[in-house]
């Protein structure tokens, strides 16, 4: 795990976000997701730099088309974010998770 997935996995694991249940490393159908709510159908992934290349903007972009044919919203922080303003991205995930379209 990169150092932004361990900090938050380390808020994520055992239901310490507003007592909803995260999956680390999840597989959904031909992908990976590196972080799955089931109960609220969400997908939180954290960018590192290949992701704002071209080539990861248009995988990203398959990614999230196929996540979302299947029911799943997908949400992306970049790992920087994560390490400077965890606080605020946990609030984000709570409220995708537990927001009306949850």
């Amino acid at each position: 795990m990169t150092d932004a997935e361990r900090a938050l996995w380390s808020k994520l694991s055992n239901r310490q976000l507003g007592g909803l249940k995260f999956r680390r490393q999840y597989g959904l159908g031909e992908y990976i997701a590196d972080f799955y709510c089931p109960e609220s159908r969400l997908v939180v992934e954290l960018d590192g730099g290949q992701h704002y290349q071209e080539e990861g903007k248009e995988y990203d972009a398959l990614r999230a088309q196929y996540m979302s044919a299947m029911g799943i919203r997908t949400i992306r922080f970049p790992n920087n974010e994560v390490l400077a303003n965890l606080a605020g991205v946990l609030a984000e995930i709570e409220r995708s998770a537990k927001g009306p379209t949850a």
